[in-house]
């Protein structure tokens, strides 16, 4: 279990130089509240953050935390990528913003936002607002230009020195290691060759990084001389915008060849700045501001285009049918969005390798990335080929069949990886939806429906009822897409605790499953009903109803999810009517069914209701150890929600049975959680009075002041070290 406080991007490759950025990075994060590293793309800005935050995040009482924004096509998803950077997860019906300032207002931590040049004025909007409110906060932000924010401490980042320090020449050859540790500037000639290498590239560490990828099919001498060619001849002879050919792939295909944007490294320059702007300006001339480094600026491009020329035309054909994923991806995931015409899935596969190779897409383990000063070039590519719509409706169609297996694979043995991906695509998903939504509207219906729920356990629930109402909105629907946009719409309104709407959405969800006959929308629908029922004190109106449906749904297979959630309504309701060894059997006859299936999320509720049962009839051993089985589960989901009610269950559990100020600490690790998603103590009614007799009982143990420090203690602690302190099954009598 991961008990570190905050989040930072482990460093995949070696760091090279840079000390005197960092020690004026130091000093800055000591003496200001806001810092913004600036430069052209590519000149390592966010490498240079990424170590100075992991060096400073030891002083933040609560941690360094990382959001990168450059997969954010707008600021509709600002406020989402930040809180979730910063691990709330709100479920209250609050302005978002409103949410983000409480939750860091007595924070002491460091917040990075990478990439941040896209959404400036946003950014710059959203950090004078949290930077006010939270004394606590220190932010440092990448970008290519200031944000203009009010406070703002700017440190240009300048590119590696080549002349008297052996950092670019130490950066090409540590990368050339990284694709073959046989590799080295052994040969006569190949350390001068390598530094001016590096000397034509500026020092750019990007522009080095590939042009040592480039070793691999010339040598180190063949390399300098062919750049030291193409950077001579770069001004001389071209003409604006122009066009010598292509390499053809396919009829009626074309691909960049040697005069084309990239083939000949210009990108068809207007100009020495490259600032015309006008209608023919390549969208790479636009990246960064032309006025910081613009001849910089202007070698990365020529690296780039360089590099690309490089790729065979399958090569460069991914490299632009990629730029449409916003997260980490699978080769499965390349396959689907990349495959078509030349590029067969196999064709993928090698092409793919092909661009590890050259350093344009980076691998960690399984999942490849792509850097975004990359991903924009492919971008400009994907356009001037014509592809742009055809490469989205992949991409959407792609992360639709995704929605759809993970629905379907909920209930089943990789519930939990479903979880995760649905969770960690969040970003390729909503682009997916808003493509659907402007062109398929019935795409973007079932869509938003089958991933609805994944979005509701993840925490994100404004997205999630949001895009069920745009759904609803966007036209007719009918049968179970229609019955499921109802049912999210219900369980995020539930879960933000608006039982009305809850009520309201239950309803059309039990009418139109009636008129179509759709015994799983009966089930759903009975499970959001019976759930607001539960949560408004009417546990009879729900245990009636679950029981009524579950009869009538019976062709639907027992391991289906919504009829194991219909069967908890029945065991809560059972509880909350004091008939508790019922109850009990039913609880654990639902758990024995979800670990068949090696369902969790069902299995960790149920292990809830046990341990208030055993609580409740005197066996807190026993109500602790399901408390901490729902717990595990629950944390294997990332469910802030299902812990902050497993931690208060726990913490009744071990007060009844005498440890003060172990209790202590659990209740106050679950206030933590219970700040986390917004809401005050929000458990079952049935529990309010038994937590607050084992809450005097605890005091009463140890006494308040003792255990006062021991709440303070949990709720200071970062949140997954307190979890894992209230994990461990001894007891501290």
């Amino acid at each position: 279990m991961m008990t570190k406080v905050g989040y930072l991007p482990d460093e995949t490759s070696s760091f090279v130089g840079r000390r005197a950025e960092l020690a004026r990075l130091h000093t800055a994060l000591t003496t200001r509240r806001m810092t913004t590293l600036i430069g052209p793309g590519g000149v390592g800005k966010t490498r240079l953050a990424l170590r100075a935050a992991r060096a400073a995040a030891d002083r933040y009482t609560d941690g360094a935390w990382w959001a990168d924004l450059s997969p954010l096509p707008d600021d509709g998803l600002l406020l989402p990528t930040v809180s979730d950077a910063v691990g709330l997860a709100d479920h209250t019906l609050r302005m978002p913003v409103e949410a983000l300032c409480e939750w860091l207002g007595d924070k002491h931590l460091l917040l990075v936002l990478d990439s941040a040049e896209h959404l400036r004025g946003p950014c710059s909007h959203l950090l004078a607002e949290i930077l006010t409110t939270s004394t606590g906060l220190t932010v440092l932000v990448t970008s290519r230009q200031p944000l203009g924010t009010r406070g703002e401490y700017v440190v240009e980042v300048p590119p590696l020195p080549v002349d008297g320090a052996p950092d670019a020449l130490q950066l090409f050859a540590d990368r050339l290691r990284a694709a073959d540790p046989r590799a080295g500037l052994d040969a006569p000639g190949d350390e001068a060759a390598a530094a001016e290498i590096c000397r034509r590239l500026e020092g750019i560490p990007l522009a080095i990084e590939l042009a040592a990828a480039g070793i691999g099919r010339h040598s180190v001498a063949q390399l300098a001389a062919r750049i030291g060619t193409r950077f001579d001849a770069r001004g001389a002879g071209l003409g604006a915008h122009g066009r010598s050919g292509v390499l053809s792939l396919a009829p009626g295909f074309g691909a960049p060849g040697p005069g084309a944007p990239g083939g000949d490294g210009t990108d068809g320059e207007d100009g020495e700045d490259g600032e015309g702007g006008g209608p023919g300006t390549a969208r790479l001339d636009l990246l960064a501001d032309a006025t910081v480094w613009p001849r910089r600026h202007r070698t990365l491009r020529t690296a780039i285009g360089w590099s690309h020329e490089l790729c065979t035309p399958l090569e460069r054909l991914l490299w632009a049918r990629l730029t449409p994923l916003r997260t980490d991806f699978d080769e499965e995931v390349a396959r689907e969005v990349c495959a078509g015409g030349p590029l067969t899935p196999d064709e993928v596969d090698r092409a793919l390798q092909g661009l590890v190779a050259q350093s344009v897409v980076q691998r960690d383990g399984d999942r490849y990335r792509m850097l975004d000063t990359l991903r924009e070039y492919g971008r400009m590519w994907l356009t001037e080929l014509g592809e742009a719509r055809a490469a989205a409706d992949r991409h959407a169609r792609s992360f639709l069949g995704l929605a759809r297996r993970a629905h379907d694979g909920w209930t089943g043995p990789d519930q939990v990886s479903w979880y995760h991906k649905v969770s960690d695509t969040h970003l390729d998903l909503c682009a997916a939806l808003e493509h659907l939504l402007a062109h398929d509207i019935d795409g973007a219906q079932e869509m938003a429906g089958r991933v609805g729920f994944f979005w509701a356990c993840c925490g994100h629930l404004s997205e999630a009822r949001s895009y069920a109402r745009r759904a609803l909105e966007a036209g007719p629907v009918d049968g179970p897409h229609r019955t499921r946009l109802q049912w999210v719409l219900g369980v995020a309104a539930l879960l933000q605790g608006d039982f009305t709407t809850a009520e309201k959405h239950g309803a059309l969800c039990t009418a139109g499953a009636l008129y179509d006959r759709d015994d799983e929308g009966m089930l759903g629908a009975a499970y959001l009903s019976g759930l607001t029922q539960l949560m408004t004190g009417e546990p009879a109106a729900a245990l009636e109803a679950a029981g009524r449906v579950l009869r009538m749904a019976e062709s639907v297979p027992a391991n289906s999810a919504h009829r194991l959630r219909c069967h908890l309504i029945t065991v809560f309701a059972l509880t909350a009517l004091g008939r508790l060894t019922e109850s009990e059997a039913a609880a654990t006859t639902l758990r024995r069914a979800c670990e068949r299936g090696g369902e969790y999320w069902t299995r960790s509720y149920a292990d809830y209701q046990l341990a208030l049962i055993a609580l409740l009839q005197g066996r807190p051993a026993a109500s602790a150890a399901h408390a901490r089985s729902m717990l595990a589960g629950k944390h294997r989901l990332r469910d802030s929600f299902g812990i902050a009610l497993g931690l208060d269950i726990l913490a009744a559990a071990i007060a009844a049975q005498g440890a003060g100020a172990q209790a202590a600490r659990v209740y106050g690790t679950g206030h933590a959680y219970w700040r986390m998603v917004g809401h005050p103590q929000r458990g079952t009614p049935e529990l309010g009075p038994v937590r607050e007799r084992c809450e005097l009982q605890a005091r009463a143990a140890v006494g308040d002041e003792a255990y006062q420090r021991a709440f303070e203690r949990g709720q200071s602690d970062n949140a997954e070290v307190g979890l894992a302190a209230a994990l461990r099954t001894e007891l501290q009598l």
